[in-house]
């Protein structure tokens, strides 16, 4: 009785999640895609001038950088010349002073005798100990004189000293303030030159639609997916319709599921290198790699861009697009082949923002390589970010399996 039990409630569970799967059908006319590549043409090239603008303000800055960096040099070497100047000022002070002390010990009183009288009375006239008291008397000041000087000279020195220190440290703190902006407007550059589909892959995407949907037959605004659809059934080459979904490798393991940000599920394997399998039958809509190598999209774990196949598939009468990411190498495939359920399409592998060999696995109504959508969307409808479906609606997902 528990059996069953068990069984009427999965079955239920799994039909439940089937009706309760956020698929959106609405998708973009022809006239919508021609609009998008005017509208991304003018983004791009706002994007150009905005880089040509920060390359001049970055050139600008280089600029004020290499002369605050002579300015520091040239305050440095001022510094080196008072320094020195200082040190000789002193050297002069301790001779100086060392001179007038062997002047004045002729004042001093020696052995109880005067040492000065001895020098002025041992003149042989009047007229020489008068000149012999003037020479005293004018070395002494003069001495006295020169060491004033000199301690003034080295006031002056030591206060130009930490002015020039000060304006060091300003010149400093602007050259690092200077460094930051120049740090954030190359940021500002790398974002803009690597958004993950760079802007111009998203023209070339648009465009090539246009393309095909009108190679198709299909009106400027019919509905493009239900266009494609009429035409595949029309000519008997309409992709088979398939109700249930296998899990993509042979045997591995969970590793974390759909969250903000994170926009499908990854999985593993002992195996590094396992082989890895559409999750139903279906046709090989793209085989390319992504535009991911640093900043914004891939701000650390980057190994290289991205080895990614998807394969398109009817999902009762409705299209669904499923993407595996991080593939070490494309399996024997081409695009607009059609592939089974066990066709390989690729090997497992950790290209791109990856810290080790792992698939991810990300499923939509709509693809913005020639699949219906825009990578972002836009006021009209929504992007390939907000069409996603989680795959453990469509898929179990256990901590382990052994088989798909």
């Amino acid at each position: 009785m528990k059996n069953k039990l068990l069984i009427v409630t999965s079955i239920i569970l799994l039909l439940v999640s089937f009706i309760a799967l956020p698929i959106d059908t609405s998708a973009k006319t022809i006239q919508e895609f021609e609009n998008e590549v005017t509208r991304y043409t003018k983004e791009l090239e706002e994007k150009k001038a905005n880089l040509a603008k920060n390359e001049a303000e970055v050139a600008e800055i280089k600029k004020k950088i290499a002369n605050i960096e002579n300015q520091i040099e040239e305050a440095e070497n001022e510094i080196k010349r008072l320094e020195k100047e200082i040190e000789e000022s002193q050297k002069e002070i301790e001779r100086k002073s060392e001179e007038s002390k062997n002047i004045i010990s002729y004042y001093q009183i020696s052995n109880g005798e005067n040492a000065y009288l001895e020098y002025a009375f041992g003149a042989e006239s009047i007229t020489d100990m008068i000149y012999r008291l003037s020479i005293v008397e004018q070395l002494t000041e003069y001495n006295n004189k020169i060491m004033k000087e000199l301690e003034e000279l080295i006031k002056k020195n030591q206060a130009t000293q930490e002015e020039l220190k000060k304006k060091e440290e300003e010149l400093k703190e602007l050259k690092q303030e200077l460094k930051s902006e120049q740090a954030r407007i190359e940021a500002d550059s790398a974002y803009i030159k690597e958004s993950m589909p760079s802007i111009q892959e998203q023209i070339n995407s648009a465009r090539d639609s246009v393309k095909y949907y009108k190679s198709l037959g299909c009106g400027n605004t019919e509905d493009i997916q239900s266009c494609e659809f009429r035409v595949a059934q029309a000519s008997g080459g309409s992709l088979p319709s398939v109700g249930f979904f296998s899990r993509p490798i042979d045997y591995g393991y969970y590793v974390r599921g759909m969250w903000d940000g994170h926009m499908g599920v990854d999985m593993s394997s002992g195996n590094r290198n396992i082989a890895v399998h559409p999750i139903a039958a279906g046709k090989i809509h793209a085989i390319y790699t992504d535009a991911c190598t640093t900043s914004y999209w891939c701000n650390y774990w980057c190994n290289g861009n991205a080895k990614i196949v998807v394969v398109k598939h009817n999902y009762n009468g409705k299209y669904i697009y499923s993407s595996y990411v991080h593939l070490s190498n494309y399996g024997n495939i081409w695009e607009g082949q059609y592939v089974s359920k066990d066709t390989i399409i690729g090997y497992m592998g950790t290209t791109g923002c990856s810290t080790g060999e792992h698939l991810h696995l990300e499923i939509a109504d709509c693809h913005w390589k020639s699949g219906g959508c825009s990578y972002y969307g836009d006021r009209w409808s929504a992007g390939y970010v907000d069409r996603l479906i989680n795959p453990e609606n469509l898929i179990n997902f256990p901590g382990s399996w052994s088989n798909r």
